[in-house]
């Protein structure tokens, strides 16, 4: 199980306000009642996505966020308070960005890429200091290899983009025909990696 992504649970309980699922070692996880599948039975099971409610408790929502753990997302700024400043990822409660993890200081109804992790404290937040969890594993693709890619800004050489949610490539501008906004995603394909860990990226199958 894995807070912050989609687990599949079983339904153990039905209650009034909606149903409890087995969560193993951490215990019964509320699914509240509008998110309960229609005709649902004790020992179906049901993919649902896990976080932290306002009170900070477990709990369980079949509704898929615009981000999860591990993923990298544009969004947008809904508010800005004294602890840092908070993201819609399509859920209830918004997505903090701590100041400390702010590259340059956010504000009301912009939109940042930002880094969905877990912190010390084992809350869900986001981090737009992206260089801090990008790039830091070999990547170990093959030439033609298909990946996901999101822009993350124009450079002189032609785009930098973020590729499966962990390494950083560059799609060059004499190979790129349309333009490309920050935060476009798509499907590309490896051309090369290089010595340095940076990705040489196609949007056009090698050969």
């Amino acid at each position: 199980m894995y807070l912050g992504q989609l687990n599949t649970l079983t339904i153990k309980k039905k209650v009034e306000f909606g149903v409890y699922l087995d969560g193993r070692s951490w215990g019964d996880i509320l699914l509240p009642r509008r998110y309960v599948p229609k005709d649902a039975e004790i020992g179906d099971d049901v993919l649902v996505f896990l976080y932290l409610d306002s009170d900070d408790q477990l709990i369980a929502t079949t509704e898929k966020p615009l981000v999860m753990v591990g993923q990298v997302a544009q969004l947008k700024v809904v508010a800005t308070t004294k602890v840092g400043a908070f993201l819609n990822w399509g859920l209830k409660k918004d997505l903090l960005v701590p100041f400390s993890e702010q590259n340059v200081p956010m504000q009301q109804d912009y939109s940042y890429l930002v880094y969905c992790y877990v912190d010390r404290s084992n809350r869900i937040v986001a981090s737009s200091k992206l260089d801090k969890f990008i790039g830091k594993t070999t990547p170990s693709y093959e030439r033609g290899t298909e990946v996901n890619i999101l822009v993350a800004e124009p450079t002189e050489l032609g785009y930098k983009a973020v590729v499966d949610g962990e390494h950083w490539g560059v799609l060059y501008k004499d190979q790129v025909f349309k333009p490309l906004r920050r935060g476009y995603s798509c499907k590309a394909y490896i051309n090369k990696v290089r010595d340095d860990g940076k990705i040489d990226l196609l949007l056009e199958k090698p050969g």
